[in-house]
């Protein structure tokens, strides 16, 4: 495989601490970095970097780790900008909306899925996501959620089973029958096209009773667990997710101390979904609050059509330093290596020897521009390292 130097990097954030600055970040100056198609191979300064069959000038640009977003939900037809419209004006998000999305992906063609995914995507990597988790969970059905899998699992290997994000309407009236069919058929047939499993623990969706059922028996059948957690009030899900040591609880919009506590001791990743605020007009979770207490923190885009229709990261960390009290390097390291923790990945997410080759040229000299400059084209190259 041929080599490819990276070099003249004014700044070059690597997240590995045993390179550079020696901080979190591992930060070089004037930086060079050597990777092939699928790692990379060597970092130092740039007046040491070795001969390659290929070079790119960084012309004194920034350089970070590809992106990693660790919970989208890109499978969906309809859009639902008038409830966008509605929360402006002063209703509050009481999370029905999800009902009238299941409607319109299940009306939908494959043809017609497919292409609006693939356009959500190509909008994620164009703002440097190298890695991206994809939830199922717009329809609900035996059939529907094997579709949505399948169609997500074309674009990623990160693919989570999400039957578990609301009862359907023609389940209302038996709630019960629902999460049998989610703990028997539907994690039958649907765990072999996942990774992961993730359940709604919420007011209006499932009760924290409900969603250990659900999650034990994804765990039986081979699947990483996660959980949306606690994003309309304290439902528990916090706590649920450390007590099945959950890879990710994701909102965390209210946490309780003994939430903190129990984070900061276990191997559960807070993910922040500031998009999620930003679109519903909630109260921001304290990004400060959870690193203070020393939980790992990462950040995702949470991208879906009616409460985070967020394609961009750097949108995303430049919300978490202005309304969640963290600093441009927190949320970066949040936005890289944070998800990748959340994904439990060691390959990606940093710059260190023998890290998937996934690395964003900045149209910038610094990192702080992903938030000083949130609506700018910021990401002026994005490489990814062969699948």
């Amino acid at each position: 495989m041929s080599a490819r130097l990276i070099f003249n990097i004014g700044e070059l954030t690597t997240n590995d601490p045993t390179l550079g600055d020696g901080s979190v970040l591992g930060r070089l100056r004037d930086a060079a970095l050597v990777v092939d198609e699928t790692k990379v191979l060597w970092v130092g300064e740039s007046a040491k970097a070795p001969g390659c069959d290929e070079s790119i000038d960084a012309d004194g640009a920034a350089v970070v780790p590809g992106f990693v977003d660790s919970h989208t939900h890109l499978v969906f037809a309809g859009e639902r900008s008038d409830e966008f419209e509605a929360r402006m004006a002063g209703t509050p998000y009481d999370g029905g909306g999800i009902a009238r999305t299941v409607a319109a992906t299940r009306e939908a063609s494959r043809i017609e899925l497919h292409t609006q995914t693939a356009k959500r995507v190509r909008e994620l990597q164009a703002g440097g996501v190298t890695t991206m988790e994809i939830k199922s969970g717009y329809e609900l059905t035996l059939s529907g959620e094997q579709r949505l899998l399948a169609i997500a699992s074309e674009f990623t290997d990160e693919v989570t089973f999400l039957g578990a994000h609301v009862v359907p309407d023609e389940f209302a009236h038996d709630r019960r029958a629902y999460v049998e069919l989610v703990i028997d058929q539907m994690l039958e047939r649907c765990a072999p096209m996942a990774r992961w499993a993730d359940v709604f623990c919420e007011q209006g969706a499932f009760d924290v009773d409900e969603a250990r059922e659900i999650l034990l028996q994804a765990r039986i059948m081979g699947l990483g667990l996660r959980v949306h957690g606690n994003q309309l009030g304290d439902s528990g899900g916090v706590a649920l997710a450390v007590e099945l040591d959950a890879a990710s609880v994701d909102h965390c919009t209210f946490v309780n101390d003994h939430d903190l506590e129990a984070l900061a001791a276990s191997g559960t990743v807070a993910t922040l979904l500031p998009g999620a605020e930003f679109c519903t007009r909630s109260s921001y979770p304290s990004g400060r609050r959870l690193l203070d207490a020393g939980a790992t923190v990462a950040l995702a885009t949470d991208c879906n059509p009616g409460t985070s229709y967020v394609t961009s990261m750097s949108f995303v960390i430049a919300l978490a330093v202005r309304e969640m009290a963290m600093t441009v390097d927190e949320a970066l390291w949040a936005a890289t290596r944070g998800g990748a923790r959340a994904l439990r990945r060691d390959d990606v997410g940093h710059l260190g020897v023998g890290a998937r080759a996934d690395v964003v040229l900045l149209d910038a000299p610094r990192a702080a521009h992903l938030a000083y400059r949130p609506c700018g084209a910021v990401v002026g190259r994005t490489l990814r390292a062969l699948r």
